[in-house]
């Protein structure tokens, strides 16, 4: 493959990550109704800490655990924010648990 193909390989695992990310996030918003109709905490670490175990026991590589561990991070804060905007559709967020 030139340098093209694998451009458009790229652009199209992009597409799928995409897809992917949204439907993860569609997950979380009903994760947040869910909190918030049970009054139970936005933030939980122990799951955050089973996410990451998680993902870094299912990486092969190339990537490092540690590369995995920063991308899901950043999956997880995008999550928890899906997470607190459908716990408050209002904007209000005084309510927490």
């Amino acid at each position: 493959m030139n340098l093209a193909d694998w451009r458009r390989r790229i652009d199209e695992i992009d597409k799928k990550l995409v897809q992917l990310l949204n439907e993860r996030s569609r997950c979380a918003v009903e994760i947040g109704k869910l909190k918030q109709a049970g009054n139970v905490p936005l933030y939980q670490p122990e799951r955050d800490k089973e996410v990451l175990q998680n993902a870094e026991t299912t990486n092969q590589g190339p990537l490092t655990d540690a590369a995995i561990r920063r991308l899901f991070e950043r999956i997880i804060d995008e999550a928890r924010a899906a997470e607190r905007d459908a716990m408050h559709p209002d904007g209000d967020r005084s309510k927490d648990p």
